[in-house]
């Protein structure tokens, strides 16, 4: 059976996708100017001043909707599948996941905008938004089944890549923690902990988007920089390793034989690994985010573009990072040729700081991921509302609850094999859409100099409806 996923996730995560990921990355960047540079500045300073965002009456704010996006894209694959990937694919990695994320704060910045451009209101006058609207409100009718195949893969990946290894590399953590503090680690004992996830979960699910949203705002900022606070005093004692580190991560980029003692050596396999685990954490290109984003209450759908860019930033660039420098720079061996996921993280933290540090760790951990399996939740249940009907939240979430339980005890292995092939699945038909509606994008990021105003917007919708 794993040989068999492998295989499909070799084919899907083959030159065709990863073409296609970087291509439509690097054409975004061209005919926008590369965004990611321009805006950047102005990015940060309105993230720092929405740090205080309220909601409304129309929906949530700007912050919690980043805050909601950043709950499903900051989670286990910060932790986890760095690790997996420097010990998959070796140091190298790390830089192509940077690459990915250059390239893809572009391509989250195109989804964001473009889902506020295309949103619409639901019954209960909330804004609904995603790739699936953007693909209905923006492309042609022949083009529309394309919506459906990703309200399909959206509802599938809710399950997998936003849940079960969610809940799987918890359960992995909180046994490492067990382990370390001398305590017993049992199948029976995972699956009480999955039971009890479930119903704090899908309580929290069945609370509505602005439920979600606030529980995304107390939890991913504290676990950021609780985790963050960690990484940096793991930084500071083991200072003299950094730049060995980062040679490490330079050099094996394109030559992965000359870092890992010939364990590894193929620079393909650094690119690949490097590139499906960063579009796994930062899901750029994937539009998941934009369902999240499509909800913000903003002036110009630039200014939420602009949240877009500092989401891949804090998740890519600032938190992989940590990772990827704790564990080079901790000096235990890494076991190449297999994942071992959050093991390799919460052992690099130990060998520095003592086993008392598992304990933080699997903290932080449960937070990233229940505010992952929340974030994700909203995401498989508006897939679901655009296939099945609005009546369809309630299900979804009960349905959530239950894949809580499988996740805590599945196999690790299987699980991540199954999140990376749904990943580039989903990621075609967002990608195509996003191709075909790029003059659209750069109309909207230069209007937005001159008048930086929503007027025109939301009426744009109803003209859309009549054409």
């Amino acid at each position: 059976m794993i040989s068999l996923l492998e295989r499909l996730n070799g084919a899907v995560w083959g030159v065709p996708t990863l073409v296609l990921i970087l291509g439509v990355g690097i054409f975004v960047s061209v005919r926008t100017g590369f965004v990611q540079l321009r805006l950047f500045p102005r990015a940060l300073k309105a993230f720092c001043r929405q740090l205080s965002g309220k909601c409304n009456s129309n929906g949530v704010s700007s912050y919690q909707a980043l805050c909601t996006a950043l709950a499903a894209t900051v989670g286990t694959g910060n932790l986890a599948g760095v690790a997996g990937a420097i010990a998959i694919g070796g140091p190298g990695a790390i830089f192509w996941m940077w690459v990915c994320g250059f390239f893809g704060m572009a391509t989250k910045f195109a989804e964001a905008v473009l889902a506020i451009r295309y949103r619409q209101k639901n019954k209960d006058g909330e804004f609904v938004g995603g790739p699936m609207y953007m693909i209905k409100n923006g492309l042609d009718k022949q083009l529309h089944w394309l919506a459906g195949v990703y309200c399909f893969f959206g509802v599938v990946a809710s399950f997998g890549v936003g849940n079960a290894t969610q809940i799987n590399t918890v359960i992995n953590g909180i046994n490492s923690a067990l382990t370390a503090v001398g305590g017993n680690v049992t199948g029976f004992g995972n699956l009480l902990m999955g039971v009890g996830l479930a119903i704090l979960i899908t309580m929290m699910l069945l609370g509505g988007a602005k439920k979600i949203g606030t529980a995304a705002e107390r939890l991913v900022p504290f676990a950021s920089v609780a985790y963050l606070l960690l990484g940096m005093f793991v930084l500071i004692v083991r200072a003299n390793m950094i730049p060995s580190a980062f040679r490490a991560i330079f050099v094996g980029a394109f030559s992965p034989r000359s870092v890992t003692g010939g364990m590894l050596g193929s620079s393909f396999i650094a690119l690949r690994i490097g590139a499906s685990r960063g579009v796994f954490t930062n899901e750029a290109g994937m539009g998941t985010a934009s369902i999240a984003h499509a909800s913000a209450s903003v002036k110009h759908p630039v200014e939420q573009g602009m949240m877009g860019i500092v989401e891949v930033f804090l998740d890519t660039i600032v938190i992989c990072t940590m990772t990827a420098l704790v564990i080079l720079c901790s000096g235990i061996p890494i076991p190449y040729g297999t994942d071992t996921g959050i093991v390799l993280t919460s052992d690099a933290f130990s060998s520095v700081l003592g086993q008392w540090v598992t304990v933080p760790i699997a903290v932080a951990l449960c937070c990233f991921a229940i505010a992952t399996v929340l974030g994700w939740g909203l995401y498989g249940i508006r897939c679901a509302q655009y296939l099945f009907g609005e009546n369809a939240w309630k299900c979804f979430a009960l349905l959530q609850g239950a894949m809580v339980i499988v996740g805590a005890v599945m196999n690790t292995q299987t699980v991540w094999i199954l999140a990376e092939c749904v990943n580039g699945l989903m990621a075609i038909p967002n990608l195509i859409a996003m191709a075909f509606l790029t003059p659209e994008l750069r109309k909207i990021t230069k209007g937005y100099k001159t008048s930086p105003t929503v007027r025109g917007w939301t009426r744009n919708i109803a003209q859309i409806h009549r054409q």
